[in-house]
């Protein structure tokens, strides 16, 4: 009668033993399978480093460009374009925080509004009377970093980038994905987010401020140099990476071909001097320009109503102020 009770007891123990063994297999291809996605994440990770902001450009997720195309389509679609535009007065300034790097030993020419590549901008076609008149560069023509003849309208720091955000009124595919500030800056569809922005630009122990208004040299699409680590692309100009007006080349008393460093600064972090003072393109100048109409105003209206004279009791009479 023992026998059939230990024939039973030895099948749940063999029945035991191969749910354990099953149940350990199972886990066993549970762990290789998290760990296989998680190396799988990483990798995703990884390039998506590579081609986002760590500026590593070359390394790519897209087979073609149509499919880079495609995917920034999809990335404005999902309302990364739907922000409220953002308007900045600068205050007071502070030493510059380092949020951009420095690209050293640029090789850097001087332009100027009015010469005969230079009448327009990528972004202003009627520049030269928008600034009013012709930058001449001749050192005799020009006192305190601006030319004699007139006082510019816009800011004579100015500066020319290989890279133009926009094409036939429509942001690049690249435009939201390698800009830093895309989002911040973004006030509408084809609006660019570079024109007027601020660069420090450095020759030895000299520091020079200017804004972004034009595209070169000879390239308008090298992002990968300008907010990523490449080089600048070679060219008849000693593979020059940079433009500056006659007004930063005397400020940093530059050759007409000579080497320099350069970073993207913010507004607050642009410091008192030359650049702060001329120009309606310039955030200092119209912040300085809202502040006197506020205070005009106020002025007025308190002088207003100083002058309003006060009613006697009697209906129709006044008293003498």
């Amino acid at each position: 009668m023992k026998r059939p009770y230990i024939i039973t007891l030895a099948a749940i123990l063999i029945l035991g033993v191969a749910a354990l063994v099953s149940l350990s297999f199972v886990q066993h291809k549970q762990i290789k399978r998290l760990k296989l996605e998680v190396e799988t994440a990483k990798a995703k990770t990884a390039d998506a480093a590579a081609a986002g902001m760590s500026g590593q450009f070359s390394v790519s997720p897209y087979a073609t460009a149509a499919d880079f195309a495609k995917y920034a389509m999809k990335l404005r679609e999902q309302g990364l374009l739907k922000v409220e535009p953002q308007v900045f007065e600068p205050t007071s300034s502070r030493p510059a925080i380092q949020r951009y790097p420095w690209k050293t030993n640029i090789v850097t020419t001087v332009f100027w509004i009015g010469e005969k590549a230079n009448y327009r901008s990528v972004w202003d076609s009627n520049w030269t009377n928008n600034y009013g008149g012709f930058d001449n560069p001749d050192p005799s023509a020009r006192r305190s970093y601006l030319p004699i003849a007139f006082i510019p309208r816009q800011n004579p720091f100015y500066c020319a980038l290989p890279y133009n955000d926009v094409t036939h009124g429509q942001f690049k595919p690249e435009a939201p994905l390698v800009i830093p500030w895309f989002k911040q800056s973004y006030t509408g569809q084809g609006q660019s987010v570079c024109w007027h922005r601020w660069l420090a630009i450095r020759k030895g122990n000299r520091t020079c401020y200017a804004q972004w208004e034009d595209c070169g040299p000879f390239h308008t699409d090298h992002f990968q140099y300008v907010f990523g680590n490449e080089r600048p692309k070679p060219n008849a100009n000693h593979g020059a990476g940079l433009s500056v007006s006659p007004a930063v080349r005397d400020y940093l008393g530059l050759a007409p071909t000579d080497v320099i460093d350069w970073q993207f600064v913010e507004v607050r972090d642009v410091p008192p001097g030359p650049w702060r003072s001329y120009g309606e393109n310039n955030h200092f100048v119209v912040a300085r320009s809202k502040t006197e109409q506020r205070a005009k105003e106020q002025t007025e209206s308190e002088q207003t109503t100083k002058k309003e004279p006060e009613p006697n009791a009697t209906a129709g009479e006044f008293k003498e102020p």
